[in-house]
């Protein structure tokens, strides 16, 4: 391990969140009940990778059959790095929101800097932007969320965790 992301590593471990499953299907279905207030929305947009699994339930939840990407390349396990659109809105999906996203619901797992936000209100600056989790620096791009949490924590999301032993926080 490098310098770099042995300094990571070291830091998440006093702020680590990790959220189960179940903990994480809860959270997605609060946030579907603030957005169902909100909608109705015409198509959902998942924020590639981890947006795909809160957009599923969102979309599910909502009754929403048209369901697209975006997919923004932003960070490893280890660091953020420089922003790369790996493939944007489909062209028919663009079209529903008029070009400008209105009526479109964009679902992301979480909002860390808002360095994927900004870029992603810029395609579509009219879209419903909704978030599992939001960071304090990230928060003001999002119009849902569900749990803010502090910009020092680490959210360790169920697909990329395994079941091992964690030590005590005090020995």
């Amino acid at each position: 391990m490098d310098k770099n992301a042995d300094l990571i590593a070291q830091e998440r471990a006093g702020k680590a969140f990790p959220v189960s499953w179940d903990q994480f299907h809860r959270d997605c279905r609060a946030l579907t009940w603030r957005l169902n207030e909100v909608g109705p929305f015409r198509a959902v947009i998942a924020i590639t990778r981890g947006g795909l699994v809160p957009a599923a339930i969102v979309a599910r939840e909502l009754g929403i059959r048209t369901i697209d990407t975006v997919c923004i390349a932003s960070y490893d396990h280890t660091k953020q790095g420089e922003l790369s659109v790996l493939k944007g809105v489909s062209e028919e999906v663009a079209k529903l929101g008029g070009g400008t996203g209105k009526g479109l619901l964009i679902v992301d797992d979480l909002v860390d800097t808002g360095k994927t936000g900004r870029l992603v209100r810029k395609l579509l600056p009219d879209a419903h932007f909704a978030t599992v989790y939001a960071k304090p620096k990230g928060r003001p791009l999002v119009d849902t969320f569900i749990t803010e949490v502090s910009q020092d924590t680490w959210i360790h999301f169920p697909w990329d965790t395994a079941l091992s032993f964690a030590p005590p926080l005090r020995e």
